[in-house]
């Protein structure tokens, strides 16, 4: 039995010729190698029955039928208003980019459509004007750009020194495997004209971030803000820390003697060897961008970036976020 399939034009100029040479209904499908009821609903729907060409096959009117039934009939719209505006708001508020909503939406069996239908979408809703796009014409700039390119290989620090530094070489190898929790990555966050900071503590296996605003960027004030939010945890998971070289950073003795942890130090001016927070605060960025004055930014505000990046999906997760990995990992260890 031959499968059903929708007709070509070329097909429709064959059949016109093959009636006008004598052909019937039963023969013509053998002639084109399609199934009998396909050219049967061709001839039942393209033949008039009265006025001009009645009881005659055209095969341009034919075709002419088949597009404008093709244009009018239903279509399912998957990208409906009231998913458009659930997207815009997830990705307003929460800075959740296009893949991370549609990954993590499939995941969570949520009505949903791909992060290339969100892309076209948004982007067509920037150069149209359509009235059900106006709404979204400025959206576009929600979606993350790159950064620029910064100047690296400058290892020389005029800085001073911070006594008794470990280099990030000394690092045992399970804080590189990242196999353990409780390998830690500070760093700062500078505001507008580098007059206020947000601390930056991320965890580098599960990626639980923990953000705190400064006052100041004194040595003193980070150590204490420091281990104040150490202090929360239970310390025989905390392991290392690893910093640049910062002075900020010169309180580290004291933070290693009260959790009985390990520091360590970057190469000066090499910000891709902890990476890790890198990353984090570039997702922070996203809610408080550069020149940003960060003295203005409540507490309250910034619990609920951290909640949100602790929620939000990961792609090497598949799409979990920090806070159900780092549960996993909590079950994993207790079974």
């Amino acid at each position: 039995m031959k499968k059903y399939k929708q007709l070509t034009v070329e097909q429709r100029y064959q059949i016109e010729a093959l009636l006008q040479a004598g052909f019937n209904q039963t023969m013509i499908p053998d002639q084109l190698d399609v199934h009998r009821s396909t050219i049967s609903r061709e001839l039942k729907r393209s033949i008039p029955k009265r006025g001009r060409g009645s009881g005659e096959y055209c095969a341009s009117n034919a075709e002419r039928k088949t597009r404008n039934r093709h244009k009018e009939k239903h279509k399912m719209v998957s990208l409906t208003p009231d998913l458009k505006q659930a997207i815009f708001d997830k990705m307003t508020l929460d800075k959740w980019s296009p893949e991370l909503l549609s990954k993590r939406w499939k995941l969570e069996r949520k009505n949903t459509v791909s992060h290339e239908t969100i892309y076209k979408w948004i982007w067509e809703s920037k150069h149209t004007n359509r009235l059900e796009n106006r709404l979204f014409k400025t959206f576009y700039q929600e979606l993350k750009h790159g950064k620029r390119r910064q100047k690296r290989g400058n290892i020389k620090d005029t800085r001073g020194a911070i006594l008794n530094r470990q280099h990030i070489t000394e690092r045992p190898a399970v804080i590189e495997q990242r196999k353990r929790i409780g390998d830690l990555e500070a760093d700062l966050m500078m505001g507008k004209d580098h007059k206020s900071a947000l601390l930056v503590l991320t965890d580098r296996i599960t990626l639980i971030t923990m953000i705190d605003k400064l006052q100041g960027k004194t040595a003193l004030e980070v150590t204490q803000k420091i281990i104040e939010r150490l202090s929360r945890f239970n310390s025989s998971y905390l392991k290392s820390i690893t910093f640049d070289n910062g002075n900020e950073f010169a309180g580290h003795t004291e933070i290693a003697k009260k959790f009985n942890l390990k520091t360590y130090f970057t190469t000066p001016y090499t910000s891709q060897e902890k990476g890790t927070v890198e990353n984090r605060i570039g997702v922070i960025r996203r809610f408080f961008p550069k020149k940003t004055d960060l003295r203005n930014v409540t507490n309250e505000r910034i619990i609920q970036v951290e909640l949100s990046i602790n929620n939000r999906p990961i792609r090497k997760f598949n799409y979990l976020s920090p806070i159900e990995t780092l549960n996993n990992k909590f079950v994993a260890l207790m079974s």
